[in-house]
């Protein structure tokens, strides 16, 4: 901080004071925590998009597996590439049998599933 006199030969302080300071850090904090909490909501909601579509983009492959051989049980994600969609990626197949399956995708710590035929995408393992 400088001091100067001015005309009059009164000093006249140059600067900030001690609270102008911590207000202003003070806001620099707050919307620093609202920004990382925009972050963190973007990167969920992406992880949750993603692994929702690689199960979407597998379930149609899955169905024409079942027609071609008449069951679900056999299937790989390396055949289902190769014969139906190459765009199959990010799933585990974690049943399949006879009568259906049950798929996995995961990306950015979230976890989706399906059983199939038919059934929704949600956050709890297959029954």
């Amino acid at each position: 901080m400088t001091f100067a006199a001015d005309e009059g030969g009164m000093r006249r302080e140059d600067g900030f004071t001690l609270v102008e300071l911590a207000i202003v850090v003070t806001l620099i904090g707050i919307l620093l925590a609202i920004a990382l909490g925009f972050q963190v909501g973007a990167r969920d909601r992406a992880g949750d998009a993603t692994a929702r579509s690689n199960l979407r983009v597998a379930i149609p492959a899955i169905e024409a597996y079942q027609s071609d051989s008449g069951t679900y049980s056999g299937m790989t994600i390396a055949g289902l590439q190769a014969a139906y969609s190459p765009g199959v990626q990010g799933i585990d197949i974690l049943s399949a049998d006879d009568g259906g399956y049950c798929i996995r995708a995961s990306a950015a710590g979230r976890t989706w599933y399906t059983a199939g035929p038919g059934g929704d995408l949600t956050q709890t393992v297959c029954p």
